[in-house]
């Protein structure tokens, strides 16, 4: 101890400060039902953007009549909803709601020991941006930063202290792999509308067996087309509303504009946008609108992404609410027998699709509309990945033929008019010459020698016509074609072009999309428009390529 000198003064001795009562966080008052505390811990969560930046969240009631209806429990206290799908117009706080879920079943009243949560989203960028958002939530929030390891170089974090404590988050994309051995506990995907195909959304899905009650989670703008992996799952949730399909783990939430409405009125952009007004500018959905009314090209993306419709942004050839009123069942296999038809043939590339199309004239004036399609087996994934549509779907469905190999064998197509030749009366099939030989010589190979093959000009002359015949008989719902998914896909992708003089012709190479079904439909119709000129199959020395 030292010596004290002259003039020391007494040490005052501190006593030791009374330890401050830990306030219980509001999500942990006694009472709360499970879904009052989930409400309770989002509206502990701080603002970190936007004009409300440095309030606290402040949950909406329409944010609260969907969260009541996924976190809804039973007798057990005990949350059935497995799938949660919640779509709306854009800048409606999709990101915001899905990082303050991520982060209550992270760290708060959701939370699990040693649980995994994930973010999914469709490229690193987008990944990125739900990582940031829920990183700022976390480090302005008193209550998590210090129970919080946040990793950014690897987009992680891990519950160090606290509910939820050995629980780990990740930011997933899917355009990076090695994905397998997760067990999520929570998943969120944002703008699953954007996603090319099912594979991350089904990964996380079927990892979820090992957990007591997951979730998986999507919030996004509504997709362009029906065969999109989310229109699917609103399809599905909208029967499951409806009674069709009884499914108590599946939940929809949609905030859409029906298609009959004004899409320049007030009401209807409230339909779609149930933050307008708050944290959705209308001054901005006016802005949009406004450029829209004088800007046709742009009255597409207007419904698509703003009243939440399914609506492509491109300009197609066809309706698609027209197409889809053509819809009702095609006449059966034994009603067609013996029936006259025209056929139109679309021969794909050496590793793309080939379409038949047949059309039946009938009594009542309508048209029945078959469809045959074929693939290449080989490299089925990548193609899958490519047009993102599903072809391994399709095929087990019946809907398409998969040949095996690499490249297209003239042959199937040529053995499965054979076949057709012999069921109903076909009065010509028309063609389009490119790549025509080598199909000429498989007709032959099958025993096929006076198939009436009728050559199809695929320019502007020849194609008009038939595309005129097309549109009429979709507008007068002349036609009757089940519906056939991937005769649907054609015709969403399809884009017509025209010449000085008015005529068009579908143009493939400015579709957004494969469109083979559609020209082989077109050039029956326009062979039934006009008188054939029929050529023998003759003996050909030529081999496919």
């Amino acid at each position: 101890m030292g010596l004290r000198g002259p003039g020391a003064v007494a040490i005052r001795r501190k006593t030791a400060a009374k330890p401050k009562r830990k306030t219980r966080p509001p999500w942990q008052k006694p009472g709360l039902s499970r879904v009052e505390r989930v409400i309770a811990f989002l509206q502990s969560l701080p603002v970190t953007s936007g004009p409300l930046a440095g309030t606290t969240f402040r949950v909406r009631p329409w944010q609260r009549k969907t969260l009541e209806a996924i976190y809804a429990t039973d007798h057990l206290d005990r949350r059935p909803i497995r799938t949660a799908i919640v779509s709306m117009g854009r800048k409606n706080g999709k990101t915001t709601l899905a990082a303050g879920l991520t982060a209550c079943h992270l760290c708060g009243p959701e939370a699990e020991s040693r649980g995994e949560c994930y973010t999914l989203a469709n490229d690193r960028f987008q990944a990125s941006r739900v990582f940031n958002e829920l990183s700022a939530v976390i480090t302005r929030s008193p209550e998590l930063s210090g129970r919080i390891s946040i990793r950014r170089h690897s987009k992680e974090m891990e519950v160090i202290s606290g509910e939820g404590e050995g629980s780990l988050y990740a930011a997933l994309s899917a355009d990076v792999g090695a994905k397998d051995g997760l067990s999520p506990s929570f998943a969120v995907y944002d703008e699953l509308g954007a996603a090319p195909n099912r594979a991350l959304f089904d990964l996380i899905d079927t990892a979820m067996g090992g957990r007591d009650e997951p979730l998986l989670l999507a919030v996004s703008t509504q997709a362009a087309d029906d065969l999109a992996p989310l229109s699917g799952l609103i399809d599905y949730g909208e029967r499951v509303q409806s009674g069709a399909v009884e499914d108590p783990a599946f939940h929809l939430t949609l905030f859409t504009a029906p298609p009959e409405a004004d899409p320049w009125a007030l009401a209807t952009w409230r339909m779609a946008n149930p933050s307008l007004g708050d944290f959705r500018s209308l001054e901005d959905v006016e802005r949009q609108a406004l450029q829209a009314q004088r800007m046709p090209a742009k009255a597409a993306a207007f419904r698509n992404k703003i009243l939440n419709q399914r609506v492509a942004a491109e300009s197609r050839f066809l309706s698609l609410e027209e197409w889809r009123a053509c819809g009702d069942p095609v006449r059966s296999d034994e009603e067609l027998e013996g029936q006259q038809c025209f056929a139109g043939l679309d021969l794909g590339a050496t590793r793309d699709l080939t379409a038949l199309v047949s059309v039946f004239p009938s009594e009542d004036g309508r048209l029945d509309v078959k469809a045959w399609f074929f693939l290449p087996a080989d490299g089925l994934e990548e193609r899958e990945s490519r047009d993102r549509v599903p072809y391994r779907e399709w095929a087990d469905r019946g809907l398409l033929t998969l040949m095996p190999g690499s490249t297209s064998d003239p042959a199937f197509v040529a053995q499965l008019l054979a076949e057709l030749r012999d069921r109903y009366v076909i009065e010509g099939l028309a063609y389009d010459r490119w790549r025509i030989e080598p199909f000429k010589r498989a007709l032959t190979d099958v025993g096929v020698e006076d198939f009436p093959l009728i050559a199809h000009g695929q320019g502007y002359r020849d194609f008009s016509p038939a595309l005129d015949a097309l549109e009429r008989a979709v507008a007068e719902k002349q036609l009757r074609h089940g519906g056939h998914p991937i005769l649907m896909w054609n015709a969403a992708n399809a884009v017509a072009t025209r010449d000085p003089t008015g005529a068009q012709k579908l143009d493939k190479s400015r579709s957004t999309g494969r469109i083979d079904g559609l020209v082989a439909l077109t050039m029956a119709l326009g062979l039934r428009s006009r008188a054939p000129q029929v050529e023998e199959v003759s003996e050909l020395s030529v081999t496919w390529l």
